[in-house]
């Protein structure tokens, strides 16, 4: 073989190893590639992961603040108010006449006749019905025969006694006959006394058999008629003639409670309603009271007055008296749902310093949907209207911002 041959040879053997060594090389760069794409994917994968991770973790993060920003209970709150410096109260009470009289005979006998019936207005000095009295009338006249006869025996006495005076002093009769004379004269002047008196005694008891009115008023009962037998005083059955009862003023007898007896005195200004005059009030005055506690209702028995020209308030009705008493003592009020009732008492929670705090309190009046405080609170604090029931003293809590209600709620 001549040396062209072998480099040929060569050469074929040369360019056959570059293609066997380019074959080698191509395939490890094909594995190089799906190295790389398996990275991407992981890469990608752990991106994925680690932004869930991180999700979640934001998540649980922002639900844990919502939870402690949801385990502050959030509140109402209000001031309370000022209670006013005049307080009213409202006390039953019964209408009673000003004067009230029950007419019985002084005298007895059989009725003549009556003048006035129930409802009828009488005046003082009115007559209001006559009685006859004939056994009286016969004793008056009786009296009367024997006030002369008496007269009579004195006259005679008064001269038999000037008489022996005169005799005496010629010594004509004994000294002792001109003493009794005297005293027999004496005693005639004072049976003639006597007899005087009777006779005006049974003088006033005819007189009685006309019944007149006591005083301006009117007629609240008739318990008689005409024929019937009267028996004089008040001690026996039915001996009742006539009821009158002075309405232009009327007496308002209240009982007013102990804690409100201080400022139950005299001019204290009252009005009266009742039920058949809605919406109507009488106005009156506190007059007197009894200045003492009854021990078995403890409470200030005190009288109001009230003026009826017009006779519309019936005596014995049924009235509510409202007295406007002046405030002992600085009150607030607050409404009802912001009381708590618990085992302690009677308590509210007021907010301070973003905490709530329960302050014990004293009731007063209770006005129905807001209550009076006499004591625990002063009027500036925020109170909190609808306290939670698992509210504790102590306890954070918000306050929620809502629309002003008419207690100036927050």
């Amino acid at each position: 073989m001549d040396v062209k041959e072998e480099f040929d040879n060569e050469t074929q053997s040369s360019e056959s190893g570059d293609a066997h060594l380019s074959s080698q090389n191509s395939k490890p760069s094909g594995t190089g590639k799906v190295v790389v794409g398996l990275l991407i994917l992981l890469i990608a994968a752990g991106a994925v992961v680690f932004r869930g991770i991180s999700t979640r973790v934001r998540a649980a993060a922002e639900v844990k603040a919502d939870t402690n920003d949801l385990a502050v209970p959030s509140v109402s709150v209000t001031q309370p108010k000022r209670g006013a410096p005049q307080q009213e109260i409202v006390l039953p009470g019964n209408v009673q006449a000003f004067i009230d009289a029950p007419i019985f005979a002084r005298t007895n006998g059989y009725l003549k006749r009556w003048y006035v019936d129930i409802g009828g207005r009488v005046k003082q000095g009115q007559l209001l019905a006559e009685i006859d009295t004939p056994e009286v009338d016969q004793q008056l006249q009786q009296a009367r025969a024997e006030l002369a006869t008496a007269r009579a025996n004195y006259s005679l006495a008064e001269i038999t006694a000037a008489r022996y005076e005169a005799l005496l002093k010629s010594d004509s009769v004994a000294k002792q006959d001109v003493d009794n004379a005297r005293g027999d004269a004496q005693a005639k002047k004072a049976m003639v006394d006597s007899a005087s008196d009777n006779v005006k005694r049974l003088e006033q008891l005819q007189s009685f058999e006309k019944v007149y009115a006591p005083f301006d008023g009117v007629l609240t009962a008739r318990k008689t008629d005409i024929g019937q037998l009267i028996n004089s005083g008040s001690s026996g059955v039915n001996n009742e003639l006539f009821h009158v009862a002075a309405v232009n003023t009327l007496r308002v007898y209240v009982n007013v409670p102990q804690a409100d007896s201080p400022a139950a005195v005299p001019g204290v200004q009252s009005y009266l309603t009742l039920p058949q005059f809605p919406g109507k009030r009488f106005p009156g005055k506190l007059v007197r009271t009894a200045d003492a506690i009854d021990q078995a209702s403890r409470t200030l028995l005190v009288e109001v007055d009230v003026a009826n020209p017009t006779g519309e308030i019936l005596p014995g009705a049924y009235a509510e008296v409202h007295l406007k008493l002046p405030s002992a003592a600085t009150t607030v009020v607050i409404p009802v749902t912001s009381l708590i009732f618990r085992g302690k008492g009677l308590q509210v929670a007021v907010v301070q310093d973003g905490k709530a705090h329960l302050i014990p309190i004293t009731l007063g009046r209770d006005f129905g949907t807001e209550v009076e405080v006499v004591s625990g609170l002063g009027g500036s604090e925020r109170l909190i209207t609808n306290p939670p029931d698992s509210l504790v003293d102590g306890e954070p809590v918000r306050t929620a911002d809502s629309n002003t209600d008419q207690w100036g709620t927050q």
